[in-house]
């Protein structure tokens, strides 16, 4: 159907997110999936039977507006167990409709027209459509090729007058790197004296390798008063499709954001909230999650030593970058699709997370596959390069 009206689109170079294309060309070609970052196994079915339960005990109407309170007391307990900062649930904990929402809505809260928020690239390619969504100005500093430590210096020089937020990411999509405590220490200085908000994605907080801690901006005091902190049930109970995530945050920040938040979602599925809180009572749940993604990182990287591919560090998250430098000259947004069609894995290209589309022939898989999702394109990988 033809619309008789022009459209003066807001965003006229926007176009459909890389995870949509690659996953749509993966289904077209048969390929093995490794590009969006979702599980292909389910959550324990205890979890399913309890959301069952509250939704046949009659808990099918309008949760609160911040949350149910038994899921956000849930929260508070489990952020006080892990990172010594005890939240108040009724002020300083909002449910949300997945992470996405969350990082949407805190930026809408608190950036205004002409307002510049500090990114480091790579980054999630969700955070510049918000800012510049509300007005803002994408300021980008750079996570240094190929450990992806941030450059302090560089940040500094970045801040200015019109620096209203800053968003960090770790563990980080697309790299695998992560803020240790010494880097917090180091934003935190930067910042000191002014009135910059920080919104901290924290969404693969339980996947951390190697004995690592997660330094959370939740446990560092100086920036847990500046701070919106974002979670994902999501990445951590297997369940993405159940798109809910929470933020905590000092009362006065989270006031704001509940301003926007009570208006572009209201609020999030009840019965889901209700198991999800049942579900953290056993903290073995998120405290296991790291052994058991790291024995996926470890088996998948031994399946990719097989290939020429360079494998880079993975510190968290479950995605692992690889190098194709020496296997093709194609742009990697090219080999990316090029592999989906020719090979039959789909990976994502590394440039989409650069807003100048910088190249540096690097792929991110995605490792939160079944064993036997891994082996089939670890087959795929070392039949279609050895050609």
């Amino acid at each position: 159907m033809q619309t008789p009206i022009q459209i003066d689109s807001r965003f006229p170079n926007m176009g459909t997110t890389i995870f949509t294309v690659m996953s749509r060309l993966a289904a077209e070609c048969g390929a093995v999936n490794l590009s969006q970052g979702f599980p292909d196994f389910q959550a324990e079915p205890v979890l399913f039977d309890s959301l069952h339960r509250h939704m046949l005990a009659g808990r099918n109407q309008y949760a609160p507006m911040a949350g149910m309170p038994e899921l956000r007391q849930a929260i508070v307990d489990k952020v006080a167990a892990l990172y010594g900062t005890r939240f108040d649930a009724e002020s300083e904990v909002t449910v949300t409709a997945g992470a996405t929402q969350a990082i949407f809505t805190a930026i809408a809260a608190f950036v205004r027209p002409g307002d510049e928020v500090i990114i480091f690239e790579p980054a999630y390619d969700s955070y510049v459509p918000a800012i510049e969504t509300v007005g803002g100005k994408a300021v980008y500093a750079q996570l240094q090729f190929p450990d992806y430590a941030p450059d302090w210096a560089q940040v500094a020089q970045l801040i200015s007058p019109k620096t209203r937020m800053i968003i960090v990411n770790s563990p980080n999509n697309p790299t695998g790197s992560l803020l240790p405590a010494a880097d917090l220490d180091k934003l935190a200085e930067l910042i000191r004296g002014t009135d910059i908000v920080v919104l901290s994605d924290e969404v693969y907080e339980h996947i951390v390798f190697d004995g690592e801690p997660h330094a959370s901006l939740s446990g560092h005091p100086e920036l847990a008063a500046r701070s919106i902190v974002v979670s994902s049930f999501g990445k951590t109970y297997h369940i993405t499709g159940w798109k809910i995530g929470y933020v905590v945050g000092p009362a006065a920040l989270m006031a704001e954001f509940r301003k926007v938040h009570q208006f572009n979602v209201f609020t999030v599925h009840g019965p889901s909230q209700l198991a999800l809180a049942e579900y953290m009572q056993d903290a073995s749940r998120h405290l296991g999650l790291a052994a058991f993604y790291q024995e996926k990182r470890d088996f998948f990287r031994r399946l990719l030593a097989e290939t020429p591919f360079k494998l880079l560090p993975c510190r968290g998250t479950y995605f692992q970058l690889a190098s194709y430098a020496g296997l093709s000259e194609l742009p990697d947004r090219a080999f990316a699709e090029w592999m989906t069609r020719e090979i039959g894995v789909a990976v994502i290209p590394v440039s989409v997370f650069y807003a100048d589309g910088r190249d540096d022939k690097v792929v991110r898989f995605c490792f939160a596959k079944k064993e036997e999702t891994l082996l089939a394109a670890a087959e795929r990988l070392r039949r279609g390069f050895s050609k």
